[in-house]
Order: structure tokens, then C-alpha cells, then sequence
């Protein structure tokens, strides 16, 4: 019998993919069980939303209750999205961050100059898009703190070593690592309903160092051991080969539209800080960005854009398009 979810169910299950602690998996994974359809085709679901609830709040008591508390690393959300760069020792993360972001980043030809997870945000025209560098990835070990920021994120950049000959074995032992794990890579984001907790993030493959010797070769070499499965960006972060297709790939994967606001009393918006919202948002889900106050009080807005005559007067349900200016009224 099929589970038929709902829409509600669908989108508490995104929030959970993209929970960051705990305390917002157990809301989430709660929210999920009152959502979903109660019949004979979804008992084993029940069930195991049920098993993962328990689980969660033991480890949310065995925390607490311990005499040696340790809060593991949170990164809060910024910009329009998330990406995480991920990769083995010396594939050039933190060079291809710091060639994004501007952002001063520590970069040497060893592994392991990356210790922790480090945000930066990267400019897409009027907007920002946080990117999270990381230690590398080994067939050994791997930093616990990645399996929260992988499913979280909006996108992940897979990066691979073209200067060197374990480059290709060191990508495998990433993907490797990952898929004994519930937090996996895929061409696009999503749950597993028949398995809850396993997770799959959308991945950007990133060969990186086409401009060292024997680079297309090893390239070549990657194509044959490993099926391409991701989209893939051949780049130089260090000489800037490519790096404007990825950036903007980066923002387009986001799927996001932005919104500036505009107050009754001004004429013109505020165009310096835009709204992003996911493509086919609505008003109401933007107000309550502005506000929280906007989300029981709201009456209606005007809004300019390309999909309306200017200052049409529209309510809550009304679906944001792409630099939409709007002007809330309470």
C-alpha cells in the first residue's frame, strides 16, 4: 500500500535533513509522526519514527545527565544557502574558499592545514553564500562534526586532487567512509522514506588542479573508476579556472528566489539586503523572516515584480517571484 505524504509530512521531513542539534531532530521527527498518514501502508514508517524519537531523546538525556558535557561544533545558517567543501588531504579546500570568498584562510602544500570546520561567505551579485571548509577525509577517519554539516547543507562540493596519483583512491575513500554511514552523497537532496535518518546531499563533483602536470590523465583515470553520478567542475582554485561556471552553478542549485522589502513610508526598497526564500515560497513565509509579529498580523502586501502590475495588493498565499519588491502591511 502506498504512504501517500502529505505535504506537511514532506516538509518536516526537509527540516529534518537540515536539523542541526538534537533538540530541532526531535521537533522535527515529532512533527513527522503527527503528520503522517495513519493506514496499514505507513505502520513500519510509524514505527520507525517512533524508535528514532526514543533514541534521540536517550542521547538528549544521556547529555545532559553526563558530568562531562561537550557541545558538539554549530555553525549557525547565513547568506542564501549552505555548501559544505569536502575532500581528501590536500585537494584544496581551504584554496578554493579563500578564491570564493576572499575570506583569509590558512593554505599550505601539506594536508591537514584544516583542523575544524571554518564558515566564509561567498558573494552571488546581490547576495551571500556561506561556505563551510573542512578537515579532510580519510579512509581512517573522519571529523565527527561532518555527518551534521553534510546533511544540513544545501549543496556539497566534492573536491578531488588532480596533482596528485592517490587523489582518485583519496575521493573513493571519501565516498567510501561516507556510505557506511546514514549521511550519503546524491545527485540531488533527499530522505530515504523507507529508511529514516539516511540522509543523501546534493553534490557538486570538483576536480580541482587541471593545471598540473599529468592532471588530464588523472582525470581521465577518475572518469573510469568512478562512475560520474554528480554534476561535475574541472577548476584550478588556485589560478581561477572555471571558478565563475561553479559560483554560479553554486547559487542556481540553491533554488532560490530573492525579495527586497520596502517600507509604506519610503520610496524606494532596501536593494542592499535582499530576502532569499526557496523558489515557490510564498508572502507569509517571507514575513515571518521580517518578523515574527508579520505571521498573525499581516493583512496584506503590495508587491512590484515582473509577475504582477506594480503595487498589486496581494495576501499570505501569494508566491514570491525573483527580485520581487515588497511592502508589508499589519
Amino acid at each position: 500500500m502506498p504512504a501517500n505524504l502529505t505535504q506537511q509530512y514532506k516538509k518536516a521531513e526537509e527540516e529534518y535533513r537540515r536539523a542541526s542539534s538534537p533538540e530541532e531532530e526531535l521537533a522535527c521527527l515529532q512533527k513527522m509522526l503527527q503528520e503522517i498518514p495513519k493506514h496499514k501502508g505507513t505502520d513500519h514508517l510509524q514505527a520507525e519514527l517512533k524508535a528514532k524519537i526514543s533514541k534521540v531523546k536517550k542521547e538528549m538525556a544521556a547529555e545532559k545527565s553526563s558530568s562531562k558535557k561537550t557541545k558538539g561544533l554549530r555553525i549557525p545558517r547565513q547568506g542564501a544557502g549552505v555548501v559544505v567543501i569536502i575532500g581528501g588531504p590536500n585537494a584544496g579546500k581551504s584554496q578554493l574558499t579563500a578564491s570564493l570568498t576572499s575570506a583569509p584562510r590558512e593554505i599550505a602544500p601539506y594536508p591537514f592545514t584544516t583542523t575544524v570546520p571554518a564558515p566564509a561567505m561567498m558573494p552571488w551579485e546581490d547576495v551571500m553564500v556561506q561556505l563551510i571548509d573542512t578537515p579532510p577525509i580519510t579512509a581512517d577517519f573522519m571529523d565527527p562534526t561532518l555527518y551534521g554539516l553534510i546533511r544540513a547543507a544545501d549543496l556539497a562540493l566534492l573536491m578531488v586532487d588532480l596533482e596528485n596519483d592517490d587523489g582518485v583512491e583519496q575521493c573513493q575513500a571519501v565516498l567510501d567512509r561516507l556510505s557506511q554511514t546514514k549521511t550519503r552523497l546524491a545527485a540531488e537532496s533527499y530522505l530515504d522514506e523507507a529508511d529514516v535518518g539516511l540522509s543523501y546531499t546534493k553534490t557538486f563533483l570538483a576536480p580541482n588542479k587541471i593545471d598540473a602536470p599529468d592532471a588530464r590523465e588523472r582525470l581521465n583515470l577518475l572518469h573510469e573508476l568512478l562512475p560520474m553520478r554528480f554534476t561535475e567542475f574541472v577548476i584550478s582554485a588556485q589560478h581561477g579556472t572555471n571558478l565563475e561556471n561553479l559560483r554560479n552553478a553554486i547559487y542556481e542549485s540553491l533554488d532560490v528566489v530573492r525579495v527586497y522589502s520596502k517600507l509604506p513610508s519610503a520610496k524606494e526598497p532596501d536593494r542592499e539586503r535582499p530576502f532569499t526564500i526557496k523558489r515557490g515560497g510564498t508572502l507569509l513565509e517571507m514575513a515571518g523572516m521580517v518578523h515574527k509579529d508579520f505571521l498573525e498580523k499581516l493583512k496584506f502586501a503590495r508587491v512590484w515584480g515582473a509577475a504582477v502590475h506594480d503595487g498589486t495588493q496581494v495576501k499570505g498565499d501569494y508566491v514570491l517571484h525573483d527580485k520581487d519588491v515588497v511592502e508589508l502591511h499589519m
